[in-house]
């Protein structure tokens, strides 16, 4: 675990470098970020500064927006309220995108503190400065030490309470569950913190609410909200809550805005919400009962019309989730998905990436299903593994991807391993299996399953 160490602590050891061992302050500088980088120390949002220099001095600009956020007054009007939205503004497109640093010396001098004061001393009629402090507070929280700090400063709470009282502001709904999502992610106790102020019902009664549909973030709390990304906790309680998501209705409120809302920008999001919650056989049938294969079916097809493989691939994933259940598959391939995905991979046929989920889902589909293997090698699938092999040698996951599908063509179907034999599949495994080391089980397994006698060769 690394040394947690303080900006004044950091300071101190760059002034005894010059103070006591004669350094000059870029050699004292330096010797103090090598000397406590090899202690293991984290030099997380430290500011690296020579103490006392004039120009090291200058306020870095993350700490000068700080500082005034945390001196302005408590007015919210005029042109106190112009100025606190620019800074606000200001420190966002710091700590945005690729400003990690930035929001790292933002969280280690108070900045996810002072974010949380302003959100709840404002009320939800100054929306304007509500939806931007929410924004501002998003930026910051990166990592499991600002998701502690939101969580001492009962962020959760206080979030909790702005997003009730402005179920009719999209955006001040988008900025509040932003919060959420960044908040819970790597830490199952602000998830905990979440569940138990009941966002679950909350995050339903938005999505019921039409008007709300340019909300992407709340699918992105979904989410997060259900993935196990907590490496300290031995027993994640994510499943758990996946199952109270689809029993209190969030799973086919989920479907019927695929169906009738989303916009395109976050319909991919929106899918791995849905998918977050598909942990069982019972929750992946009712989805399908509510319409959602049909929905994603239609949604591969726009997204091959219109070259948009981002949503492409977000519904094969969602799909091959779904396909665990053998009465889904039954239902996926009655709706013709074996012709719609081979139809897709060929107009994405120079995307390794998109053909790398139609492969995906057709190993689902054809595992312990001989019927559905003869099918898939009858239209062509077979075929398809041995050109993608073919066109891209040097994806290693394309190339693992084609082993596994090929496996389960062939498994219980030797007629198969006849045709796919024929067509010279055998060289391309043995050649992916030298090759990419990620590929050598898979590859071994695909070999054996063919009926070859030196699969280990």
């Amino acid at each position: 675990m690394a040394i947690a160490i303080s900006q004044e602590a950091f300071d101190d050891m760059v002034r005894e470098n010059m103070e006591d061992l004669g350094m000059d302050p870029d050699e004292a500088l330096a010797d103090a970020v090598d000397a406590l980088t090899l202690q293991g120390a984290n030099l997380s949002g430290i500011i690296r500064r020579v103490p006392g220099d004039a120009a090291a001095e200058e306020v870095n600009p993350v700490m000068r927006v700080l500082d005034e956020l945390k001196a302005s007054s408590s007015g919210r009007s005029g042109e106190d309220l112009d100025r606190l939205l620019s800074l606000l503004d200001e420190l966002l497109e710091l700590c945005s995108g690729e400003g990690a640093e930035n929001a790292a010396v933002a969280a280690r001098n108070g900045g996810v503190e002072a974010l949380i004061a302003l959100c709840a001393s404002a009320g939800v009629t100054q929306q304007r400065l509500l939806a931007s402090g929410l924004k501002a507070l998003s930026s910051l929280i990166r990592d499991v030490g600002s998701t502690e700090k939101f969580r001492q400063s009962q962020g959760s709470k206080i979030v909790m309470d702005i997003l009730k009282g402005a179920l009719e502001k999209s955006d001040i709904l988008d900025g509040g569950f932003s919060v959420v999502a960044t908040a819970s992610a790597g830490n199952e106790v602000v998830k905990d913190a979440f569940m138990d102020l009941k966002v679950d019902e909350l995050i339903l009664e938005v999505m019921r609410n039409k008007s709300n549909s340019k909300v992407q973030s709340v699918y992105d709390a979904i989410r997060v909200l259900l993935t196990p990304d907590d490496n300290r906790v031995v027993a994640s309680q994510v499943y758990g809550y996946s199952r109270k998501f689809a029993e209190i209705g969030v799973a086919e409120v989920l479907v019927i805005a695929l169906r009738e809302q989303v916009a395109p920008s976050s319909l991919p999001s929106a899918c791995a919400a849905l998918k977050a919650i598909a942990v069982n056989e019972e929750i992946c049938r009712s989805i399908s009962e509510n319409g959602g294969i049909d929905v994603l079916l239609k949604c591969i097809d726009e997204a091959g019309v219109q070259k948009n493989k981002v949503i492409a691939k977000s519904c094969c994933s969602l799909l091959s989730k779904l396909a665990g259940s053998d009465a889904n598959k039954a239902n996926i391939i009655q709706q013709d998905g074996f012709d719609k995905f081979l139809k897709l991979a060929s107009r994405f046929s120079e995307d390794p990436s998109v053909i790398q989920e139609v492969m995906s889902i057709v190993q689902v589909l054809t595992l312990r299903s001989p019927e559905h293997a003869a099918r898939a090698v009858a239209l062509g699938y077979g075929t398809l593994a041995i050109h993608t092999m073919q066109k891209f040698p040097s994806s290693a996951l394309t190339q693992k991807q084609a082993c596994l599908m090929i496996r389960n063509l062939v498994v219980r179907n030797p007629e198969n391993r006849t045709i796919l034999l024929n067509e010279g599949v055998e060289k391309l495994i043995r050649k992916a299996k030298a090759i990419h080391g990620s590929c050598k089980a898979a590859a071994t397994d695909a070999l054996r399953d063919l009926g070859l006698d030196n699969y280990n060769a």
